[in-house]
């Protein structure tokens, strides 16, 4: 069988703007578009000089084969966590599975590294649309301006669950109402007679966590009280992070009597270090969860908390990413799903002293 000769030597030549076609690379190559067909479909009739050219030229100008463009309304979503499967991990994914059986979509599940893809972003989008990936659902991921393009030219839609950030404002995220969550939290304990109320906060810059502050600054505002600056701290979502921030905060001189926590971890964090100096909750500090997760019911006392409907925001995810999918026009780039006080154990009157 006779193999048709490369013509061309040297570098490949950048790819031009615009999606790019197999005439561009044939055209690039100086081979028959016959010939760049059977180098994308693995055919072995073609010489190693001519396979090795068109595939340097593939990669150069980032091309994707039509089969791993495809987005049919129900194949397989990637879902991807950031840091440990935790519990609200746990119930977040129990959503986007129950909403992909519900549609009859698979789901694969794997983990950011450091928030992040582990690979580079044109790379990482190649390998998911060529693994016939219909689109991408991230947790409290920090994808950056580069992922995102790198997914939108792999004609891959992306739902951001949570987001600590949003490297667009066009990205489609799903949410709660974090800010009315935060006002609710606050307002429960100032009903109970507390004012020296404090925030053990996650990281600085997460929007979810900037839109609980802002929601907590609200109620203190709307009270008439102001907010001392060593009490609103900031640190991970990490049970560690609450224990720290509830030793800065114990320690002080003129300590809070309640703290709002901006997740359950960060609030069981604060109860641990409150038991560790001998406190009592909520006799002697009150303490409000963000998300209710399965822990905040089985800790002790029982977490009092602002629900997240973690599953539902799991299933609506998922159906959003399989209509963008699809070709479909979204009323809005960001759903909020409503959130809802849960009075439990750890919530209080103000201590008498």
């Amino acid at each position: 069988m006779q193999r048709e000769p490369a013509r061309t030597r040297g570098r490949p030549a950048l790819a031009p703007r615009g999606r790019p076609t197999l005439a561009t690379i044939a055209a690039s190559a100086g081979v028959s578009v016959a010939t760049v067909s059977k180098v994308v479909n693995g055919r072995d009739d073609v010489s190693a000089e001519t396979r090795a050219a068109v595939e340097a030229l593939l990669r150069a100008h980032d091309y994707n084969p039509p089969a791993a463009r495809r987005t049919p309304a129900a194949t397989t979503v990637e879902f991807l966590v950031h840091g440990d499967f935790g519990a609200y991990q746990t119930q977040i994914i129990d959503g986007v599975v129950a909403g992909g059986e519900e549609v009859g979509a698979s789901v694969v599940v794997g983990k950011l590294v450091d928030g992040r893809p582990g690979t580079a972003p044109r790379a990482w989008a190649r390998e998911l649309a060529a693994a016939g990936r219909s689109g991408v659902v991230v947790v409290t991921g920090e994808l950056s301006a580069a992922h995102v393009d790198a997914l939108e030219h792999a004609r891959l839609p992306l739902v951001v669950i949570d987001p600590l950030n949003l490297p667009r404002r066009e990205v489609v995220s799903v949410g709660s109402t974090n800010f009315a969550g935060g006002m609710t939290a606050t307002q429960h304990l100032l009903s109970l007679g507390h004012q020296r109320i404090a925030f053990a906060g996650g990281p600085a810059g997460s929007g979810c966590n900037q839109a609980r502050l802002h929601g907590y600054r609200a109620a203190m505002e709307v009270a008439g009280l102001s907010v001392r600056p060593e009490h609103v701290l900031h640190d991970d979502f990490q049970f560690e992070s609450g224990r720290r921030l509830g030793e800065r905060l114990l320690a002080l001189p003129d300590p809070p009597t309640a703290v709002v926590g901006a997740c359950d971890t960060l609030a069981l964090g604060v109860m641990e270090a409150a038991r560790v100096r001998g406190l009592r909750v909520p006799d002697d500090l009150s303490i409000t969860g963000f998300d209710d997760t399965e822990l905040a019911g089985v800790s002790t006392p029982p977490m009092t908390v602002i629900r997240q409907p973690l599953r539902e925001m799991g299933r609506v995810a998922v159906r959003t990413l399989l209509r963008m999918a699809a070709g479909e026009e979204l009323d809005s780039h960001h759903v909020e799903l409503a959130t809802e006080l849960v009075v439990r154990g750890s919530t209080g009157p103000v201590p008498l002293r």
